[in-house]
């Protein structure tokens, strides 16, 4: 008999039903110990001491391992198999041994496997091993180092950058490189220029077109044609003289299938294929890894099992025939540096369970699924073999040249199955030309010119965001789908059409470190700790002396900036931005200028909400403010008096813009009134459709529908912080659609306060029915006002943040009811109700508040 620990309780009941009755197979949840959020938690002074508490909620799941060791004295660490895996075993022995649940007779073995399937697991069972120390380390120098910097760089960006939420290690490097791009867009500068295509037609009468590559001689390049002139001249040399072919090339031409996923890979294609976050992506693999489905989610490697290869060499003959299977099989080397941590990659753990015969009900996962199969299959498969034809086509004077490409597949191979996605749209021209040979008059049907413009570079998608940090070697599988999170969570980064947008917080925070903590930001620093992390888990470097060196230096540099001023910062930061903020105006006058007042100068400033605009310095004389990005992205003429629309009673009604978006306003501001009526534009309201009477229809919120039949207290319809609203008293019920305020009548608004009265004592409908409680009584997750939630009877129990409501499996569901339940209050007056061993009083009568506040000093 034997205790055996895993991470989560999914995984523990696919473990249990592999190991038998023979063990006890308990979960920890995660890690269950960590740095207090305090002062001295890793003290530099002391060599990097670290000290370590049990999280309050992780306290039963040790006491329930602690338990089970008093029955059964044998501890089988079987987390899962990477740094994070290593260090929650360790943290665990840690744990159970300070509580003396692990004495000096108790046997602890580390058993680790790559999937989670009967045969991994039994033979994982007959080959245990120690804790891996050198990968536990790597973890500590992580864990310190991001500890060090964001628990001393964050409190300086709070003093000297108001609005600033925090700075993290690589959360800072990574918002960087988004921050960066959005420079590079607004810098940008489109250049204009020209293409001809010629239609043309064979002998045979076969249509095709061709572009014109070679004009009065010269080979073109891209600017070449720069002008609608210099392209209609190229247009007229083409259909003043005859076509002809002047010689046909085709070309055999191969594919290779993508190597098979690893986690970073895997996040790109869920990305550009479903659109699927790097969080959701791996939140839905790890569901597919401890039901069995697949194997380990978290690898830098890309080799594959050999009885894995042989089995998807089968499937490959029996699917798609002989001619799809190479007659070797394919080699796939592992990137990873540091082999402990390049585990193989992520595959179907049974290559024979096509996607048709999973038993899945989630769509997410069945989606994941399919996807890690195809690529699993293809890039065991045959190479496609293609056919790249060229056709040169040119006039007796060599004047103009024309070329025409296409491409034939002459065996689809691997496409049968699988091709990888792009992240952006390539110009790869697949069309199949018509028969032609060299010598072949050719007729013209039109010769047409096309006007380009440059584009500005992309903005990065999660799937080519974690691509660049894989490529500059910052952060690591592990750490992706977190960091990507925590930049947007903290408003730094939009989402937006599944690209991110850096936020005027985001820009700040980055200008402010690039220029007082540059050394911190510079990728090739970041990549090349992390190559010190990847040799202190190779067990190749100590990691108390990375820790050492990296201390010594930032500690300096922190100091530094101890008597920054804000304005002294907010004036550097003003200085880098100026090319940015501050652009050449057409008319040639001071960029600087305010273009209201005339008398002011702009400058950067900062709101108590951390959102950053340009404003004057004449202020409160002259009121002129615009957002970072410029006059409204481009509707300049909102800025400063705005766009007048007409006028209503004598007074201007205008459409401005200001730090929070574009609005309305009726007259102007004055001294004797210096905020005259504003209302600000709806949701979904473009600029360019506001005119004076949906100006007036805006401010003339909020609209009385009538007195209340029962009553007689106003009604009224507005558009408040959170939508759309009817209001009767203090009583107060959203609407669907913001047209609907200035439209709805009194029996449709009754209706809808009445709707929103009873809602508490109505049953909604569940976003997710998941069946019984081993207890009695359905299970099923609901839309709350704070989030998603469990409900169970009376207990409802929220679903943790990085818990999607429709991966939670029932055994999940039936684990946070029960904890729940255990908090209630009547659970606590049972305990409370048994007889004190001794008479103390004031020991007993603790007041609510003391007790509030000392459970809030452990957390």
């Amino acid at each position: 008999m034997a205790v055996v620990v895993v991470e989560s309780p999914a995984k523990a009941k696919t473990i249990n039903k592999y190991l038998g009755p023979g063990y006890t197979v308990l979960a920890s949840f995660g890690h269950v110990r960590d740095l207090p959020p305090k002062d001295g938690s890793v003290d530099p002074e002391h060599d990097f001491e670290m000290k370590w508490e049990v999280a309050s909620d992780s306290r039963k799941h040790v006491k329930a391992i602690a338990d089970a060791l008093k029955i059964d004295n044998e501890l089988i660490l079987a987390t899962d198999p990477d740094r994070e895996g290593e260090a929650i075993s360790w943290h665990l022995t840690e744990a159970l041994e300070k509580s003396r649940a692990i004495k000096k007779t108790t046997p602890v073995k580390r058993v680790v496997f790559n999937a989670i399937t009967k045969a991994a697991v039994t033979e994982a069972m007959k080959n245990p091993r120690e804790v891996d120390m050198p990968l536990v380390r790597a973890y500590l120098a992580r864990r310190a180092l991001d500890y060090l910097v964001g628990f001393n760089l964050s409190p300086v960006l709070w003093r000297k950058l108001p609005g600033a939420k925090s700075a993290g290690r690589v959360q800072s490097v990574c918002l960087r490189l988004i921050v960066e791009r959005e420079m590079e867009i607004e810098a940008f500068r489109a250049q204009e220029y020209w293409s001809v295509t010629a239609g043309l037609t064979t002998p045979r009468g076969v249509d095709f077109s061709a572009k014109l590559v070679s004009f009065a001689g010269k080979k073109l390049d891209k600017f070449d044609l720069a002008t609608s002139e210099a392209a209609e001249l190229a247009v007229q040399a083409v259909q003043s003289r005859d076509l002809t072919v002047t010689s046909v090339e085709a070309k055999p031409a191969s594919r290779n299938p993508s190597a098979p996923f690893m986690t970073s890979t895997l996040q790109q294609e869920a990305s550009r294929k479903f659109g699927m976050g790097a969080k959701h992506c791996m939140s839905t693999a790890q569901r597919l890894y401890e039901a069995g489905h697949i194997t380990y989610m978290r690898t830098d490697g890309i080799d594959m099992a050999p009885e894995a290869v042989m089995a998807t060499r089968d499937v490959i003959k029996d699917r798609y025939g002989a001619e799809y299977v190479p007659k070797s099989p394919r080699m796939y080397k592992n990137k990873a540096k540091n082999a402990q941590e390049a585990h193989e990659c992520i595959r179907p753990t049974e290559m024979a369970t096509s996607p048709d015969r999973l038993k899945i009900t989630d769509n997410d996962q069945r989606k994941l699924y399919d996807l890690i199969w195809k690529r699993t299959i293809a890039c065991q498969m045959e190479a496609a073999r293609l056919e790249r034809t060229t056709v040169d086509i040119g006039s007796r004077d060599a004047q103009v040249g024309l070329r025409a490409t296409g491409q034939v597949v002459l065996f689809d191979g691997f496409l049968k199955v699988y091709e990888e996605g792009r992240d952006d749209v390539v110009d790869d021209d697949d069309k199949r030309l018509p028969q032609m040979a060299q010598g072949d008059a050719l007729a013209k049907r039109s010769v047409t010119p096309e006007q380009h413009f440059t584009q500005p570079p992309p903005r990065y998608t999660e799937a080519t965001l974690v691509k660049r940090m894989e490529e500059l070697g910052i952060g690591r599988p592990s750490t992706y789908a977190s960091i990507v999170t925590t930049i947007q969570d903290r408003g730094y980064v939009l989402k937006d059409k599944n690209r991110l947008i850096a936020q005027d917080k985001g820009r700040l925070v980055t200008i402010f470190l690039v220029n007082y903590f540059k050394r911190y930001l510079e990728y090739d620093f970041t990549a090349a700790l992390e190559e010190q992390l990847d040799d202190v888990s190779a067990g190749e470097r100590d990691y108390k002396e990375v820790l050492e060196r990296f201390w010594r230096d930032f500690s300096a540099a922190i100091a530094e900036t101890s008597d920054l001023r804000i304005t002294e910062v907010l004036e550097k930061i003003d200085e880098v931005l100026a090319p940015h903020l501050y652009p050449p105006r057409e008319d040639g006058s001071d960029p600087r200028s305010c273009p209201k007042c005339g008398a002011g100068r702009l400058n950067l400033k900062t709101a108590r909400s951390g959102g950053a605009f340009i404003g004057c310095n004449n202020y409160p004389e002259c009121r002129y403010t615009r957002p970072l990005a410029g006059e409204d992205g481009g509707n300049a003429e909102l800025a400063g008096d705005g766009k007048l629309l007409g006028h209503d009673a004598g007074d201007p009604i205008s459409l401005r813009t200001g730090r929070f978006g574009p609005y309305v306003q009726r007259g102007e501001a004055t001294t004797e009134d210096p905020k005259p009526p504003r209302a600000s534009l709806p949701k979904g309201w473009e600029v360019d459709s506001i005119d004076l009477d949906r100006a007036l229809m805006l401010l003339s919120l909020p609209r009385p529908v009538g007195p209340h039949p029962e009553d007689g207290e106003l009604i009224e319809a507005g558009i408040g912080r959170y939508g759309p609203f009817v209001k009767h008293g203090k009583k107060y019920a959203n609407l669907p659609d913001v047209d609907e305020v200035f439209i709805i009548g009194m029996n449709r608004a009754v209706e809808v306060l009445a709707a929103k009265q009873t809602r508490g004592r109505t049953a909604a409908e569940p976003l997710k029915t998941l069946g019984m409680h081993p207890d009695g009584g359905e299970l099923a997750v609901m839309k709350g006002r704070y989030g998603p939630y469990v409900k169970w009877e009376k207990v409802n129990a929220t679903l943790p943040k990085d818990m999607e409501p429709d991966t939670i499996t029932l055994d999940q569901a039936v684990e946070l009811v029960n904890a729940k339940a255990a908090t209630k209050p009547k659970a606590k007056k049972a305990a409370a109700t048994k007889k004190p061993a001794a008479k103390k009083p004031a020991a007993k009568k603790s007041s609510p508040k003391a007790k509030a506040a000392k459970s809030g000093s452990t957390e």
